[in-house]
C-alpha cells in the first residue's frame, strides 16, 4: 500500500487511535456529525456525540468490520458536550477507553469507559480522571506500566493550564519563549487515576534547546502518539495551525524528545490528527481528510497509507496532498 486510501466511505471518522489487539487491527475514531454550529478556532462546531469502533484482519485489502455505537454520550453521567477523539489500551484482558469530554462546566476532562472486547461496548465510569485535563489522550504500554500522553491548544485548553494548576486566563507564551508543551503522565495499577503528577514532554531542537512557541511549524499543538522503534521512543503530533505532523525521537517515555522532521505534509482541511502502528510486518500511518465532504474544516474521513522508514531511523515524509498555509 504506497498509496493512501479511505476506510469509511459512507461515514465521516476522524482522529483515528489505532491498536493491534487478538491479532487485528483495531480503530478507534471521533465521528464528525453535521452540527449547525459556526465554524471557529476553539472548535464549537466539532460536536462529536458518540464512538463506533472499525477492525480488520486485513488492512491491505479487506473492509472494514463496524462494531457499531461502543459510547454514546448520553450514558456518561457527568457529560456536557464534545466528544473528541479517544485512545484505548488493555490491561490483563480488560479494554479501557479514554475519552476528552467537556463537563458541564465547559471543562474538558479526560474520562474513562471499560470493555471485556477490544469492540466495546464501553461502560463509562461515572467521573472523569481525578486532575484530569485537555484533549487527546494517548496511552503507551511500556514493561507492564501504561503511560498517558495528552494536551491541546486552543480549543483544546492546553493554554489555561501552567503547572497541572489552571489559571484565572489563559494565556500563551511569546514567541521566544519555550513552547507549551504535551503532557506524560504514569497510570496508577486501576488503570482509572493518575499515578502521580503529569509532566511536561519536552521537545529539543538539534542543538539540545526547547522548541519556542513562535516555532509554528515544528511546536506542539495537539494530537499526541507514542510509538516504537527499533528500541526508540517516537513522539509524533500535529503543529496545529501549520497543519503538519512532526516528530521528535527520545531514550525513554518522558523524553525530552530531539526533533527529527515531518511525517505528513498538510492534508486538504484544517485538523491533522493520526496513529502510527505496525501490522503483519508493515508500519501504517492512520490519519483523515476532508476530500470525500468537500469542506475544508469539517467532515473529515479515515485513510491509511503504509508507512516508511529509512536506514537511520528517521521516517520517510508522507505528502498529505494539502496546501502549506
Amino acid at each position: 500500500m504506497k498509496t493512501a486510501k479511505y476506510l469509511v466511505p459512507d461515514d465521516y471518522m476522524a482522529d483515528p487511535a489505532v491498536h493491534v489487539f487478538n491479532g487485528k487491527l483495531y480503530i478507534y475514531p471521533s465521528h464528525d456529525w453535521e452540527s449547525g454550529k459556526p465554524e471557529n478556532d476553539n472548535g464549537d462546531h466539532f460536536d462529536m456525540k458518540d464512538y463506533h469502533v472499525f477492525s480488520t484482519d486485513d488492512i491491505e485489502n479487506g473492509g472494514l468490520t463496524d462494531h457499531g455505537v461502543v459510547l454514546d454520550i448520553k450514558d456518561i453521567l457527568w457529560a456536557g458536550r464534545q466528544l473528541w477523539d479517544c485512545d484505548v489500551a488493555c490491561k490483563n484482558g480488560r479494554y479501557y477507553m479514554y475519552f476528552p469530554l467537556k463537563d458541564k462546566t465547559d471543562i474538558f476532562r479526560i474520562g474513562v469507559a471499560i470493555a471485556d472486547k477490544p469492540e466495546g461496548p464501553f461502560i463509562p465510569q461515572s467521573d472523569p480522571v481525578k486532575g484530569s485535563y485537555s484533549i487527546d489522550p494517548c496511552v503507551l504500554e511500556e514493561k507492564g506500566e501504561y503511560y498517558m500522553y495528552f494536551g491541546g491548544l486552543w480549543g483544546g485548553q492546553l493554554q489555561r493550564y501552567r503547572d497541572n494548576k489552571a489559571l484565572e486566563s489563559a494565556a500563551f507564551p511569546a514567541d521566544n519563549e519555550p513552547a507549551i508543551p504535551s503532557r506524560v503522565v504514569k497510570l496508577g495499577s486501576t488503570m482509572l487515576e493518575f499515578a502521580e503528577e503529569p509532566r511536561p514532554v519536552i521537545i529539543l531542537d538539534k542543538d539540545g534547546k526547547p522548541l519556542t512557541h513562535g516555532d509554528n511549524k515544528r511546536r506542539f499543538f495537539e494530537a499526541s502518539w507514542m510509538h516504537k522503534y527499533n528500541g526508540k521512543f517516537y513522539f509524533s503530533y500535529s503543529t496545529g495551525d501549520t497543519h503538519l505532523l512532526c516528530y521528535a525521537i527520545g531514550d525513554n517515555p518522558y523524553g525530552p524528545f530531539t526533533y527529527q522532521g515531518v511525517i505528513l505534509t498538510p492534508v486538504v482541511g484544517w485538523t491533522t490528527h493520526h496513529a502510527i502502528v505496525e501490522y503483519k510486518e508493515k508500519w501504517y500511518l492512520f490519519h483523515h481528510d476532508c476530500v470525500p465532504s468537500n469542506d475544508i474544516t469539517w467532515l473529515r474521513s479515515l485513510k491509511v497509507i503504509e508507512l516508511e522508514y529509512n536506514a537511520d531511523g528517521t521516517i520517510k515524509t508522507i505528502d498529505g496532498g494539502g496546501i502549506l498555509r
